[in-house]
C-alpha cells in the first residue's frame, strides 16, 4: 500500500511539473495576481486608474471566492474532514464579499473608497497567508487523498464560465 501511495504522489508531482495546473497552483496564481493589483492600487494617484484596478480586484475576487466555495472547499472538507479550516475560510470569504459589494457600489472619488480597498487588501493578505502557510489549507490538501489535478480542472472550467459571464454566475452570495 505504501508503494502505491508513493507512486500516486510521484505521478501527481510529474503531472504538476509537466505544466498542468493542479488546484493549488491555480489558486496560488490567483492570489499572486490580485496581490499585484493591490500593490498597483496603493501606488496609483489617478482616480480612473484606481477605479479600474479596484474593478479588476473585485471581479477577480468574486470569481476566486466562488470557485473556492463551489469546488475547492467541499473537496477539501471531504478529503480532510478539517471543519475548523473550512469554516474559517468561509467566514473570511463572507467578510471579503461584503466589502467587495461596498467597493463595487462606490466611485473612486468617494470618501472611504481607498480605505475600503486597503482593508480588503489586508483581509485578503491574511486569508492568503492562512491558506498557503505550512499546516494551512493547501498543505493539508496536499497531504490528503484529494485529487488536486481533477479539482484543478474543475476550478479552471468553472473559472472560465464565470469570467465569460462577467463573474456574476448567478448570485454572488450563493
Amino acid at each position: 500500500m505504501e508503494r502505491s501511495t508513493r507512486g500516486a504522489e510521484s505521478a501527481r508531482r510529474r503531472s504538476r511539473s509537466a505544466g498542468s495546473k493542479d488546484a493549488i497552483a491555480l489558486l496560488k496564481a490567483d492570489h499572486k495576481q490580485v496581490t499585484g493589483w493591490f500593490g498597483q492600487f496603493q501606488k496609483a494617484r489617478n482616480s480612473d486608474r484606481k477605479g479600474k484596478l479596484a474593478g479588476q480586484i473585485c471581479q477577480a475576487l468574486r470569481v476566486h471566492t466562488k470557485i473556492e466555495e463551489e469546488i475547492f472547499y467541499p473537496a477539501f472538507l471531504a478529503a480532510t474532514r478539517d471543519e475548523d479550516k473550512h469554516h474559517e475560510a468561509e467566514v473570511e470569504h463572507a467578510g471579503a464579499k461584503k466589502l467587495i459589494a461596498e467597493i463595487e457600489s462606490m466611485t473612486p472619488d468617494q470618501d472611504y473608497f481607498d480605505a475600503k480597498v486597503k482593508v480588503l487588501s489586508e483581509m485578503i493578505k491574511h486569508h492568503v497567508k492562512e491558506e498557503e502557510k505550512p499546516g494551512g489549507m493547501f498543505a493539508e490538501a496536499r497531504k490528503s487523498n484529494m485529487d488536486l489535478e481533477h479539482v484543478g480542472q474543475r476550478l479552471k472550467a468553472r473559472k472560465g464560465e464565470l469570467e465569460a459571464g462577467g463573474g456574476r454566475g448567478g448570485s454572488f452570495n450563493a
